[in-house]
């Protein structure tokens, strides 16, 4: 099995930072694109950025300049640090990877659980 765990949710006001956390572990051979989505009240669940093994990164317009992805393979770890933060950032943020498991040769995607991040004004 593969689990990502995602931490670093809150409460913030506008204009605030937070920073989110996501770590992937259980029976991984190895992990292509990384990335982030988000889903507030009412709303379709939305890419917020992507990251890849090697590095290459996309953002969604919104958050363009404000948020940075990154990753950490060694650790299986992938992070989204949000600046600037509005409270339309308001949702829950879902980490997302593309894993082939040591035991197959497809690839996968997996899903966090998700964590809370409110953005008041």
């Amino acid at each position: 099995q593969v689990q990502l765990v995602e931490s670093g949710g809150g409460l913030v006001q506008a204009g605030g930072s937070l920073r989110l956390s996501c770590a992937a572990s259980g029976s991984i051979g190895s992990i292509n694109a990384m990335g982030w989505y988000r889903q507030a009240p009412g709303k379709q669940r939305e890419l917020v950025a992507t990251i890849t093994s090697r590095g290459s990164t996309n953002y969604a317009d919104s958050v363009k300049g404000r948020f940075t992805i990154s990753r950490d393979n060694a650790k299986n770890t992938v992070y989204l640090q949000m600046n600037s933060l509005k409270p339309e950032d308001t949702a829950v943020y879902y980490c997302n990877a593309d894993v082939r498991r040591i035991t197959g040769l497809a690839i996968r995607p997996y899903w966090g659980q998700g964590t809370q991040a409110t953005v008041s004004s």
